[in-house]
Protein backbone atom coordinates (compact mmCIF):
# COMPACT_ATOMS: atom_id res chain seq x y z
CA UNK A 1 0.00 0.00 0.00
CA UNK A 2 1.15 3.44 -0.97
CA UNK A 3 2.09 5.29 2.67
CA UNK A 4 2.64 8.94 3.83
CA UNK A 5 5.99 8.48 5.42
CA UNK A 6 6.80 9.84 9.31
CA UNK A 7 8.57 12.51 9.51
CA UNK A 8 11.12 11.44 11.43
CA UNK A 9 11.93 9.12 8.15
CA UNK A 10 12.66 11.97 6.05
CA UNK A 11 16.67 12.86 5.63
CA UNK A 12 17.36 15.94 7.60
CA UNK A 13 18.97 17.48 4.84
CA UNK A 14 15.42 17.49 3.29
CA UNK A 15 13.98 19.20 6.19
CA UNK A 16 13.84 23.03 6.99
CA UNK A 17 16.21 24.69 9.69
CA UNK A 18 14.18 25.82 12.28
CA UNK A 19 17.19 26.34 14.02
CA UNK A 20 17.56 29.75 12.22
CA UNK A 21 14.64 31.20 14.76
CA UNK A 22 15.28 29.65 17.72
CA UNK A 23 17.37 26.53 18.65
CA UNK A 24 15.03 24.51 20.44
CA UNK A 25 11.61 24.85 21.60
CA UNK A 26 12.41 25.71 24.79
CA UNK A 27 14.15 28.63 23.96
CA UNK A 28 11.36 29.92 21.61
CA UNK A 29 9.29 29.46 25.21
CA UNK A 30 11.88 31.96 26.79
CA UNK A 31 11.43 34.25 23.71
CA UNK A 32 7.28 34.02 23.41
CA UNK A 33 7.37 34.76 28.07
CA UNK A 34 10.24 37.56 26.97
CA UNK A 35 8.08 39.15 23.82
CA UNK A 36 4.77 39.01 25.82
CA UNK A 37 6.38 40.95 28.97
CA UNK A 38 7.25 43.64 26.35
CA UNK A 39 3.57 44.04 24.62
CA UNK A 40 2.31 46.04 27.31
CA UNK A 41 4.81 48.84 27.18
CA UNK A 42 3.12 49.68 23.84
CA UNK A 43 0.20 50.56 25.56
CA UNK A 44 2.08 53.42 27.90
CA UNK A 45 1.90 56.11 24.70
CA UNK A 46 -2.22 56.07 24.49
CA UNK A 47 -2.71 59.24 23.75
CA UNK A 48 0.18 61.08 23.40
CA UNK A 49 1.52 59.82 19.73
CA UNK A 50 1.83 63.14 18.64
CA UNK A 51 2.59 64.79 21.94
CA UNK A 52 5.90 65.57 19.94
CA UNK A 53 8.17 64.32 17.16
CA UNK A 54 10.19 62.93 19.85
CA UNK A 55 7.58 60.92 21.52
CA UNK A 56 6.45 59.72 18.04
CA UNK A 57 9.88 58.41 17.18
CA UNK A 58 10.21 56.45 20.04
CA UNK A 59 6.72 54.61 20.15
CA UNK A 60 8.09 54.11 16.36
CA UNK A 61 11.07 52.13 17.45
CA UNK A 62 9.29 51.16 20.50
CA UNK A 63 6.70 49.00 17.96
CA UNK A 64 9.39 47.52 15.35
CA UNK A 65 11.32 46.11 18.67
CA UNK A 66 8.37 44.20 19.70
CA UNK A 67 6.85 43.93 16.21
CA UNK A 68 9.84 42.22 15.08
CA UNK A 69 10.01 39.54 17.97
CA UNK A 70 6.36 38.45 18.17
CA UNK A 71 6.96 38.00 14.22
CA UNK A 72 10.02 35.37 15.12
CA UNK A 73 7.76 33.53 17.92
CA UNK A 74 4.33 33.38 15.84
CA UNK A 75 6.29 32.29 12.74
CA UNK A 76 8.33 29.33 14.18
CA UNK A 77 5.63 27.59 15.97
CA UNK A 78 2.95 28.28 13.06
CA UNK A 79 5.81 26.61 10.67
CA UNK A 80 6.51 23.60 13.43
CA UNK A 81 2.51 23.43 13.13
CA UNK A 82 2.88 23.05 9.92
CA UNK A 83 5.33 20.25 9.65
CA UNK A 84 2.72 17.91 11.15
CA UNK A 85 -0.96 19.22 11.93
CA UNK A 86 -1.87 16.30 14.28
CA UNK A 87 1.03 17.40 16.49
CA UNK A 88 -1.05 18.71 19.69
CA UNK A 89 1.82 20.29 21.28
CA UNK A 90 2.42 22.55 18.28
CA UNK A 91 -0.84 23.13 17.62
CA UNK A 92 -1.53 24.80 20.82
CA UNK A 93 2.25 26.80 20.20
CA UNK A 94 0.56 27.85 17.28
CA UNK A 95 -2.64 29.06 18.64
CA UNK A 96 -0.72 30.94 21.30
CA UNK A 97 1.59 32.65 18.96
CA UNK A 98 -1.73 33.81 17.01
CA UNK A 99 -3.09 34.95 20.22
CA UNK A 100 0.22 36.80 21.09
CA UNK A 101 -0.03 38.74 17.66
CA UNK A 102 -3.54 39.75 18.06
CA UNK A 103 -2.62 41.10 21.85
CA UNK A 104 0.45 42.84 19.91
CA UNK A 105 -2.13 44.29 17.48
CA UNK A 106 -4.68 44.93 20.38
CA UNK A 107 -1.58 46.70 22.48
CA UNK A 108 -0.50 49.13 19.69
CA UNK A 109 -4.51 49.58 17.61
CA UNK A 110 -4.42 53.21 18.69
CA UNK A 111 -1.56 54.58 17.13
CA UNK A 112 -3.06 54.84 13.53
CA UNK A 113 -6.13 56.83 14.69
CA UNK A 114 -3.94 59.23 16.43
CA UNK A 115 -2.14 59.57 13.72
CA UNK A 116 -4.44 60.56 11.50
CA UNK A 117 -5.75 63.71 13.38
CA UNK A 118 -1.86 65.38 12.37
CA UNK A 119 -2.37 67.18 9.08
CA UNK A 120 -0.09 66.94 5.82
CA UNK A 121 1.38 70.20 7.06
CA UNK A 122 2.16 69.04 10.22
CA UNK A 123 3.71 66.25 9.42
CA UNK A 124 5.95 67.38 7.56
CA UNK A 125 6.82 69.84 10.81
CA UNK A 126 7.46 66.65 12.79
CA UNK A 127 9.80 65.30 10.29
CA UNK A 128 11.72 68.67 10.34
CA UNK A 129 12.09 68.11 13.65
CA UNK A 130 13.16 65.23 13.47
CA UNK A 131 14.62 63.86 10.63
CA UNK A 132 14.34 60.19 11.37
CA UNK A 133 10.85 60.79 10.69
CA UNK A 134 11.50 60.71 7.33
CA UNK A 135 11.70 57.21 6.53
CA UNK A 136 8.57 56.59 7.28
CA UNK A 137 7.09 58.86 4.76
CA UNK A 138 5.22 56.29 2.75
CA UNK A 139 3.87 55.02 6.29
CA UNK A 140 2.49 58.21 6.75
CA UNK A 141 0.74 58.57 3.51
CA UNK A 142 -0.20 55.42 3.64
CA UNK A 143 -2.29 55.71 7.22
CA UNK A 144 -3.77 59.04 6.17
CA UNK A 145 -5.15 57.85 3.20
CA UNK A 146 -6.90 55.04 4.77
CA UNK A 147 -8.57 57.58 7.53
CA UNK A 148 -11.78 57.65 6.30
CA UNK A 149 -12.05 53.94 6.82
CA UNK A 150 -10.69 53.87 10.35
CA UNK A 151 -12.63 53.60 13.20
CA UNK A 152 -12.01 55.16 17.02
CA UNK A 153 -9.38 53.99 19.32
CA UNK A 154 -11.50 52.30 20.91
CA UNK A 155 -13.27 50.62 18.19
CA UNK A 156 -9.95 49.92 16.37
CA UNK A 157 -8.95 48.06 19.61
CA UNK A 158 -11.72 45.98 19.74
CA UNK A 159 -11.61 45.11 16.23
CA UNK A 160 -7.88 43.69 17.15
CA UNK A 161 -9.03 41.75 19.83
CA UNK A 162 -11.45 39.87 18.06
CA UNK A 163 -9.13 39.31 15.09
CA UNK A 164 -8.67 35.46 16.94
CA UNK A 165 -12.36 34.80 16.52
CA UNK A 166 -13.09 36.30 12.82
CA UNK A 167 -10.36 34.55 11.70
CA UNK A 168 -11.67 31.19 13.28
CA UNK A 169 -13.58 29.71 9.72
CA UNK A 170 -10.30 29.53 8.42
CA UNK A 171 -8.36 28.24 11.15
CA UNK A 172 -11.23 25.41 11.81
CA UNK A 173 -11.28 24.68 7.83
CA UNK A 174 -7.60 23.76 8.14
CA UNK A 175 -7.99 21.57 10.81
CA UNK A 176 -10.88 19.54 9.35
CA UNK A 177 -9.13 19.39 5.70
CA UNK A 178 -5.72 18.61 6.73
CA UNK A 179 -5.47 16.76 10.00
CA UNK A 180 -9.21 15.41 10.21
CA UNK A 181 -10.11 14.49 7.03
CA UNK A 182 -9.77 11.00 5.01
CA UNK A 183 -9.51 11.72 1.44
CA UNK A 184 -10.20 7.44 0.57
CA UNK A 185 -8.53 4.75 -0.90
CA UNK A 186 -8.72 3.35 -4.39
CA UNK A 187 -6.86 0.09 -6.35
CA UNK A 188 -4.06 1.20 -8.73
CA UNK A 189 -4.18 -0.51 -12.02
CA UNK A 190 -1.53 -3.22 -10.74
CA UNK A 191 -4.02 -3.85 -8.00
CA UNK A 192 -2.63 -1.85 -4.89
CA UNK A 193 -4.26 0.15 -2.47
CA UNK A 194 -3.10 3.63 -3.07
CA UNK A 195 -4.11 6.43 -0.15
CA UNK A 196 -5.87 9.82 -1.59
CA UNK A 197 -4.81 12.79 0.12
CA UNK A 198 -4.69 16.45 -0.40
CA UNK A 199 -1.41 16.84 -1.77
CA UNK A 200 -1.07 13.86 -3.95
CA UNK A 201 -4.56 14.14 -5.91
CA UNK A 202 -3.47 16.46 -8.40
CA UNK A 203 -1.13 13.73 -9.39
CA UNK A 204 -3.09 10.83 -9.58
CA UNK A 205 -5.33 12.93 -11.52
CA UNK A 206 -2.43 12.86 -14.37
CA UNK A 207 -2.08 8.41 -14.00
CA UNK A 208 -2.36 7.21 -17.80
CA UNK A 209 -5.02 5.19 -16.89
CA UNK A 210 -8.46 6.43 -17.06
CA UNK A 211 -10.80 4.37 -14.93
CA UNK A 212 -7.93 4.97 -12.08
CA UNK A 213 -8.42 8.50 -12.35
CA UNK A 214 -12.02 8.56 -12.30
CA UNK A 215 -11.87 6.30 -9.31
CA UNK A 216 -9.59 8.54 -7.98
CA UNK A 217 -11.67 11.92 -8.70
CA UNK A 218 -15.60 10.29 -7.63
CA UNK A 219 -13.44 8.61 -4.26
CA UNK A 220 -12.35 12.13 -3.50
CA UNK A 221 -15.68 14.55 -3.90
CA UNK A 222 -17.58 11.48 -2.57
CA UNK A 223 -15.40 12.96 0.66
CA UNK A 224 -16.40 16.21 0.35
CA UNK A 225 -20.16 15.37 -0.42
CA UNK A 226 -19.61 14.04 3.60
CA UNK A 227 -18.54 17.33 4.80
CA UNK A 228 -20.25 20.13 2.57
CA UNK A 229 -22.43 21.50 5.33
CA UNK A 230 -19.50 22.02 7.73
CA UNK A 231 -17.62 23.25 4.79
CA UNK A 232 -20.11 25.63 3.43
CA UNK A 233 -21.05 26.66 6.65
CA UNK A 234 -17.80 27.97 7.49
CA UNK A 235 -16.72 29.58 4.16
CA UNK A 236 -20.18 31.65 4.63
CA UNK A 237 -19.00 32.60 8.09
CA UNK A 238 -16.35 33.78 6.20
CA UNK A 239 -17.67 35.62 3.38
CA UNK A 240 -20.27 37.54 6.25
CA UNK A 241 -17.18 38.44 8.34
CA UNK A 242 -15.68 40.03 4.91
CA UNK A 243 -18.83 41.80 4.57
CA UNK A 244 -19.32 43.15 7.87
CA UNK A 245 -15.44 43.86 8.16
CA UNK A 246 -15.92 46.23 5.36
CA UNK A 247 -19.39 47.39 6.02
CA UNK A 248 -17.85 48.54 9.72
CA UNK A 249 -14.52 50.34 7.90
CA UNK A 250 -17.15 52.66 5.35
CA UNK A 251 -16.66 50.46 2.45
CA UNK A 252 -19.51 50.25 0.13
CA UNK A 253 -18.21 46.01 -0.48
CA UNK A 254 -15.68 43.38 0.59
CA UNK A 255 -14.15 43.75 -2.32
CA UNK A 256 -13.42 47.58 -2.55
CA UNK A 257 -12.25 46.99 0.81
CA UNK A 258 -9.68 44.17 0.45
CA UNK A 259 -7.89 45.54 -2.67
CA UNK A 260 -8.18 49.29 -0.77
CA UNK A 261 -5.77 47.90 1.50
CA UNK A 262 -3.24 47.95 -1.16
CA UNK A 263 -4.84 51.02 -2.98
CA UNK A 264 -5.55 48.36 -5.81
CA UNK A 265 -8.79 49.83 -7.94
CA UNK A 266 -11.54 47.85 -8.31
CA UNK A 267 -11.08 48.74 -12.19
CA UNK A 268 -7.93 46.37 -12.13
CA UNK A 269 -9.72 43.49 -11.14
CA UNK A 270 -12.51 44.18 -13.64
CA UNK A 271 -10.01 44.26 -16.48
CA UNK A 272 -8.61 41.17 -15.23
CA UNK A 273 -11.98 39.52 -15.44
CA UNK A 274 -13.75 41.01 -18.63
CA UNK A 275 -10.39 40.24 -20.39
CA UNK A 276 -9.87 36.60 -19.85
CA UNK A 277 -13.89 36.15 -20.37
CA UNK A 278 -13.46 37.56 -23.47
CA UNK A 279 -10.12 34.78 -24.59
CA UNK A 280 -11.53 32.05 -23.33
CA UNK A 281 -11.24 30.62 -26.76
CA UNK A 282 -7.72 30.13 -25.93
CA UNK A 283 -8.80 27.88 -23.20
CA UNK A 284 -11.24 26.19 -24.86
CA UNK A 285 -8.67 24.87 -27.48
CA UNK A 286 -6.71 23.95 -24.80
CA UNK A 287 -9.07 21.43 -23.55
CA UNK A 288 -9.98 20.34 -26.98
CA UNK A 289 -6.07 19.64 -27.18
CA UNK A 290 -6.72 17.35 -24.68
CA UNK A 291 -9.20 15.49 -25.22
CA UNK A 292 -7.53 15.38 -29.03
CA UNK A 293 -4.37 14.09 -27.56
CA UNK A 294 -6.31 11.34 -25.16
CA UNK A 295 -8.15 10.09 -28.57
CA UNK A 296 -11.79 9.84 -26.92
CA UNK A 297 -14.94 11.55 -27.71
CA UNK A 298 -15.66 13.76 -24.52
CA UNK A 299 -13.10 15.39 -21.97
CA UNK A 300 -14.45 14.74 -18.77
CA UNK A 301 -13.55 15.87 -15.11
CA UNK A 302 -11.10 13.25 -14.55
CA UNK A 303 -9.36 14.59 -17.54
CA UNK A 304 -8.60 18.17 -16.93
CA UNK A 305 -5.10 17.82 -15.28
CA UNK A 306 -3.93 14.95 -18.01
CA UNK A 307 -0.76 15.98 -20.03
CA UNK A 308 -1.06 16.82 -23.35
CA UNK A 309 1.48 13.99 -24.34
CA UNK A 310 -0.98 11.41 -22.41
CA UNK A 311 1.12 10.18 -19.97
CA UNK A 312 2.70 11.32 -16.12
CA UNK A 313 5.60 12.86 -17.75
CA UNK A 314 9.58 11.85 -16.72
CA UNK A 315 10.61 11.35 -13.26
CA UNK A 316 12.74 14.89 -12.00
CA UNK A 317 14.19 13.93 -8.71
CA UNK A 318 14.52 17.10 -6.16
CA UNK A 319 18.60 17.52 -6.82
CA UNK A 320 18.09 17.52 -10.51
CA UNK A 321 15.29 20.33 -10.22
CA UNK A 322 17.49 22.16 -8.08
CA UNK A 323 20.23 22.38 -10.40
CA UNK A 324 18.14 23.48 -13.22
CA UNK A 325 15.94 26.00 -11.18
CA UNK A 326 19.44 27.70 -10.25
CA UNK A 327 21.21 27.65 -14.07
CA UNK A 328 17.37 29.50 -15.10
CA UNK A 329 17.47 32.62 -13.04
CA UNK A 330 21.25 33.75 -14.43
CA UNK A 331 19.63 36.65 -16.62
CA UNK A 332 18.40 37.86 -12.95
CA UNK A 333 22.28 38.06 -12.33
CA UNK A 334 24.68 36.90 -10.61
CA UNK A 335 24.62 37.93 -7.49
CA UNK A 336 20.80 36.81 -7.56
CA UNK A 337 21.77 33.67 -8.80
CA UNK A 338 24.30 32.93 -6.17
CA UNK A 339 21.96 34.11 -3.32
CA UNK A 340 19.61 31.04 -4.28
CA UNK A 341 21.91 28.45 -4.55
CA UNK A 342 23.17 29.36 -1.10
CA UNK A 343 19.78 29.51 0.28
CA UNK A 344 19.20 26.17 -1.22
CA UNK A 345 22.71 24.78 0.37
CA UNK A 346 21.30 26.47 3.88
CA UNK A 347 17.77 24.04 3.90
CA UNK A 348 15.34 26.65 3.20
CA UNK A 349 13.43 24.11 1.70
CA UNK A 350 10.93 21.52 3.45
CA UNK A 351 10.79 19.35 0.75
CA UNK A 352 8.87 16.32 1.16
CA UNK A 353 5.20 14.72 2.00
CA UNK A 354 5.06 13.67 5.79
CA UNK A 355 2.08 12.29 7.44
CA UNK A 356 -0.12 15.40 8.76
CA UNK A 357 1.93 17.61 6.86
CA UNK A 358 0.32 20.73 5.97
CA UNK A 359 -1.13 20.10 1.78
CA UNK A 360 0.22 22.45 -0.71
CA UNK A 361 3.54 24.73 -0.65
CA UNK A 362 4.37 28.14 0.79
CA UNK A 363 7.35 30.44 1.45
CA UNK A 364 7.14 32.44 4.95
CA UNK A 365 9.63 33.81 7.31
CA UNK A 366 10.35 37.14 8.90
CA UNK A 367 12.70 40.10 8.45
CA UNK A 368 15.55 38.37 10.66
CA UNK A 369 15.06 35.21 9.61
CA UNK A 370 15.90 33.70 6.55
CA UNK A 371 13.24 31.89 4.25
CA UNK A 372 11.38 28.83 4.96
CA UNK A 373 10.12 26.89 2.16
CA UNK A 374 7.01 24.53 2.54
CA UNK A 375 7.10 21.19 -0.31
CA UNK A 376 5.11 17.83 -0.69
CA UNK A 377 8.12 17.47 -3.29
CA UNK A 378 6.51 14.82 -5.70
CA UNK A 379 9.60 13.92 -8.09
CA UNK A 380 8.02 15.52 -11.38
CA UNK A 381 7.83 18.53 -13.46
CA UNK A 382 4.24 19.64 -11.25
CA UNK A 383 7.36 19.83 -8.55
CA UNK A 384 9.86 21.35 -10.19
CA UNK A 385 8.39 24.53 -11.27
CA UNK A 386 6.54 24.51 -7.66
CA UNK A 387 9.97 24.76 -6.68
CA UNK A 388 10.92 27.15 -8.65
CA UNK A 389 8.11 29.67 -7.72
CA UNK A 390 8.12 29.48 -4.22
CA UNK A 391 11.72 30.63 -3.87
CA UNK A 392 11.09 33.85 -6.13
CA UNK A 393 8.99 34.34 -3.03
CA UNK A 394 11.91 33.86 -1.00
CA UNK A 395 14.14 36.15 -2.84
CA UNK A 396 11.80 38.69 -3.06
CA UNK A 397 11.91 38.89 0.75
CA UNK A 398 15.55 38.52 0.48
CA UNK A 399 16.14 41.53 -1.60
CA UNK A 400 13.52 43.21 0.05
CA UNK A 401 14.76 42.87 3.59
CA UNK A 402 18.07 43.96 2.33
CA UNK A 403 17.43 47.21 0.60
CA UNK A 404 13.87 48.43 3.29
CA UNK A 405 14.10 49.39 6.51
CA UNK A 406 11.50 47.10 8.36
CA UNK A 407 8.22 49.05 8.09
CA UNK A 408 8.76 49.25 3.82
CA UNK A 409 9.97 45.63 3.77
CA UNK A 410 6.95 43.36 3.71
CA UNK A 411 5.36 43.71 -0.02
CA UNK A 412 1.90 43.15 -1.40
CA UNK A 413 0.49 40.03 -2.25
CA UNK A 414 -0.10 41.85 -5.66
CA UNK A 415 3.92 42.04 -6.28
CA UNK A 416 4.73 38.72 -4.65
CA UNK A 417 3.03 36.26 -7.33
CA UNK A 418 5.42 38.65 -10.16
CA UNK A 419 8.58 37.46 -8.34
CA UNK A 420 6.91 33.36 -8.11
CA UNK A 421 5.98 33.62 -11.79
CA UNK A 422 8.50 35.37 -13.59
CA UNK A 423 11.29 32.27 -12.33
CA UNK A 424 8.45 29.83 -13.32
CA UNK A 425 8.82 31.66 -16.92
CA UNK A 426 12.82 31.77 -16.73
CA UNK A 427 13.01 27.99 -15.75
CA UNK A 428 10.28 27.37 -18.75
CA UNK A 429 12.62 29.61 -20.95
CA UNK A 430 15.72 27.70 -20.08
CA UNK A 431 14.66 24.31 -19.91
CA UNK A 432 13.39 24.62 -23.74
CA UNK A 433 16.46 26.36 -24.90
CA UNK A 434 18.91 24.01 -23.31
CA UNK A 435 17.16 20.43 -22.94
CA UNK A 436 17.87 18.24 -26.23
CA UNK A 437 15.45 15.24 -25.64
CA UNK A 438 12.41 16.30 -27.41
CA UNK A 439 10.19 14.34 -25.23
CA UNK A 440 11.33 16.00 -21.93
CA UNK A 441 10.73 19.63 -24.06
CA UNK A 442 7.82 18.55 -24.95
CA UNK A 443 6.63 17.59 -21.42
CA UNK A 444 8.07 21.27 -20.07
CA UNK A 445 5.82 23.04 -22.24
CA UNK A 446 2.74 21.34 -21.71
CA UNK A 447 3.78 21.81 -17.92
CA UNK A 448 4.06 25.44 -18.29
CA UNK A 449 0.71 25.25 -20.54
CA UNK A 450 -1.04 23.86 -17.41
CA UNK A 451 0.11 26.53 -15.35
CA UNK A 452 -0.72 28.84 -17.40
CA UNK A 453 -4.16 27.63 -17.23
CA UNK A 454 -4.24 27.20 -13.81
CA UNK A 455 -2.85 30.54 -12.81
CA UNK A 456 -4.51 33.16 -15.08
CA UNK A 457 -7.80 30.99 -16.45
CA UNK A 458 -8.50 29.14 -13.23
CA UNK A 459 -7.46 31.48 -10.74
CA UNK A 460 -10.01 34.95 -12.39
CA UNK A 461 -12.48 31.96 -12.34
CA UNK A 462 -11.88 31.44 -9.04
CA UNK A 463 -11.87 35.21 -7.97
CA UNK A 464 -15.22 35.57 -10.72
CA UNK A 465 -16.31 32.90 -8.04
CA UNK A 466 -15.48 35.07 -4.99
CA UNK A 467 -16.84 37.87 -6.66
CA UNK A 468 -20.04 36.36 -7.00
CA UNK A 469 -20.20 34.98 -3.55
CA UNK A 470 -19.64 37.84 -1.69
CA UNK A 471 -22.29 39.97 -4.07
CA UNK A 472 -24.87 37.57 -3.09
CA UNK A 473 -24.00 38.15 1.04
CA UNK A 474 -24.08 41.85 0.24
CA UNK A 475 -27.08 41.90 -1.34
CA UNK A 476 -29.10 39.54 1.49
CA UNK A 477 -29.50 36.32 -0.16
CA UNK A 478 -28.61 32.82 1.16
CA UNK A 479 -25.28 31.18 0.43
CA UNK A 480 -25.93 27.31 1.14
CA UNK A 481 -24.23 24.93 -0.02
CA UNK A 482 -26.60 24.62 -2.80
CA UNK A 483 -25.59 27.70 -3.80
CA UNK A 484 -22.19 27.43 -3.81
CA UNK A 485 -22.31 24.65 -5.70
CA UNK A 486 -24.51 25.60 -8.74
CA UNK A 487 -22.59 28.86 -8.46
CA UNK A 488 -19.48 27.06 -9.01
CA UNK A 489 -20.69 25.01 -11.23
CA UNK A 490 -21.91 27.21 -13.81
CA UNK A 491 -18.54 28.93 -13.41
CA UNK A 492 -17.26 26.08 -14.21
CA UNK A 493 -19.04 24.70 -17.09
CA UNK A 494 -18.61 28.05 -18.80
CA UNK A 495 -14.82 28.06 -18.20
CA UNK A 496 -14.30 24.44 -19.80
CA UNK A 497 -17.44 24.63 -21.96
CA UNK A 498 -15.77 21.49 -24.34
CA UNK A 499 -15.80 19.11 -21.26
CA UNK A 500 -18.33 17.19 -19.97
CA UNK A 501 -18.20 17.94 -16.25
CA UNK A 502 -19.41 15.26 -13.51
CA UNK A 503 -18.22 13.02 -10.61
CA UNK A 504 -18.61 16.04 -8.66
CA UNK A 505 -16.87 18.95 -9.23
CA UNK A 506 -19.38 21.18 -8.59
CA UNK A 507 -17.55 20.61 -4.70
CA UNK A 508 -14.13 21.89 -5.77
CA UNK A 509 -15.19 24.93 -3.91
CA UNK A 510 -15.17 23.00 -0.87
CA UNK A 511 -11.01 22.30 -1.37
CA UNK A 512 -9.80 25.71 -2.36
CA UNK A 513 -8.58 27.39 0.92
CA UNK A 514 -7.73 30.66 -0.55
CA UNK A 515 -11.56 31.41 -0.88
CA UNK A 516 -10.83 32.13 3.13
CA UNK A 517 -8.35 35.16 2.23
CA UNK A 518 -10.80 37.64 0.93
CA UNK A 519 -9.97 38.63 -2.74
CA UNK A 520 -6.65 37.06 -2.70
CA UNK A 521 -6.58 34.74 -5.49
CA UNK A 522 -6.80 37.37 -8.88
CA UNK A 523 -3.71 38.31 -7.90
CA UNK A 524 -2.28 35.14 -8.77
CA UNK A 525 -3.84 35.73 -12.61
CA UNK A 526 -2.58 39.41 -12.48
CA UNK A 527 0.62 37.91 -11.40
CA UNK A 528 1.57 35.80 -14.14
CA UNK A 529 0.33 38.58 -17.05
CA UNK A 530 2.93 40.57 -15.12
CA UNK A 531 5.96 37.93 -15.07
CA UNK A 532 5.12 36.96 -18.56
CA UNK A 533 5.47 40.48 -19.90
CA UNK A 534 8.66 41.26 -17.60
CA UNK A 535 10.97 38.20 -18.84
CA UNK A 536 9.83 39.04 -22.43
CA UNK A 537 11.78 42.74 -21.56
CA UNK A 538 14.75 40.92 -19.64
CA UNK A 539 15.28 38.36 -22.85
CA UNK A 540 14.90 41.31 -25.01
CA UNK A 541 17.00 44.01 -23.81
CA UNK A 542 19.40 41.86 -20.76
CA UNK A 543 20.62 43.40 -17.73
CA UNK A 544 19.26 46.92 -18.07
CA UNK A 545 15.76 45.06 -17.70
CA UNK A 546 16.72 42.68 -14.88
CA UNK A 547 18.17 45.50 -13.25
CA UNK A 548 14.78 47.28 -13.44
CA UNK A 549 13.26 44.16 -12.06
CA UNK A 550 15.75 43.28 -9.08
CA UNK A 551 14.31 47.33 -8.51
CA UNK A 552 11.03 46.23 -8.10
CA UNK A 553 11.93 43.65 -5.71
CA UNK A 554 13.85 45.36 -3.63
CA UNK A 555 11.30 48.30 -3.51
CA UNK A 556 9.41 46.18 -1.39
CA UNK A 557 5.89 48.13 0.29
CA UNK A 558 8.12 51.67 0.28
CA UNK A 559 5.14 52.02 -2.30
CA UNK A 560 1.56 50.53 -4.07
CA UNK A 561 1.99 47.79 -6.01
CA UNK A 562 1.03 49.50 -9.10
CA UNK A 563 3.99 52.15 -8.60
CA UNK A 564 5.95 49.06 -7.78
CA UNK A 565 5.20 46.53 -10.88
CA UNK A 566 6.07 50.43 -12.73
CA UNK A 567 9.56 49.94 -11.48
CA UNK A 568 10.06 47.06 -13.69
CA UNK A 569 8.50 48.73 -16.79
CA UNK A 570 4.92 47.14 -16.52
CA UNK A 571 1.57 48.93 -16.24
CA UNK A 572 -1.12 46.61 -14.54
CA UNK A 573 -3.74 49.25 -14.49
CA UNK A 574 -3.98 47.98 -18.31
CA UNK A 575 -5.15 44.96 -20.16
CA UNK A 576 -1.99 44.99 -22.35
CA UNK A 577 -0.05 42.84 -20.19
CA UNK A 578 -3.06 40.26 -20.18
CA UNK A 579 -3.37 40.63 -23.61
CA UNK A 580 -0.08 40.05 -24.09
CA UNK A 581 0.66 37.02 -21.66
CA UNK A 582 -2.81 35.35 -23.82
CA UNK A 583 -0.64 35.78 -26.77
CA UNK A 584 2.32 33.48 -25.66
CA UNK A 585 -0.13 30.77 -24.05
CA UNK A 586 -1.61 30.74 -27.76
CA UNK A 587 1.60 30.72 -29.36
CA UNK A 588 2.67 27.98 -26.92
CA UNK A 589 -0.47 25.78 -27.61
CA UNK A 590 0.37 26.13 -31.81
CA UNK A 591 4.00 25.04 -30.73
CA UNK A 592 3.04 21.65 -28.74
CA UNK A 593 0.38 20.90 -31.18
CA UNK A 594 2.54 20.57 -34.19
CA UNK A 595 5.27 18.65 -32.01
CA UNK A 596 2.46 16.16 -30.88
CA UNK A 597 1.16 16.27 -34.40
CA UNK A 598 -2.21 16.83 -32.78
Amino acid sequence: MSTVPDRSEIDAQYRWDLEDIYADDEAWETAYESVSDRVDELGEYEGRVTADPGTLLELLELRESVLREVAKVTTYARLRSAEDTTNQTYQAMAARGSSLGSTASSAISYLEPELQELTSAEIEAFIDAEPALEAYEHYFEDVRRMKPHTRSAEVEEVLADLSEVTGAPSEIYSMLTNADMEYGTVESPDGEPVEITQANFTKLQTKPDREFRRDVHETFYDQWADVRNTVGTSLEKAVREHVTSAEIRGYDTAREAALDGSNVPPGVYDTLVDTVREDLDALHRHAELKRSALGVDELRSHDLYMSLTGDEGPDVEYEQAVEWVTEAVAPLGDAYQERMAEGLESRWVDVYENDGKRSGAFSSGTYDTQPFILMNYQDDIASLFTLAHELGHSMHSELAADAQPWHDASYDIFVAEIASTVNETLLTQHLLETLEDDELRTHVLDEYLERFRSTLFRQTMFADFEHRIHSRIEDDEALTPDVLDATYGDLKREFYAPATLEGGIEREWERIPHFYYDFYVYQYATGIAAAAAIVDRILETGEPAAADYRDMLAAGGSDYPLEVVRLAGIDMADSGPIESAIDVYRSYLDEIETLLEL
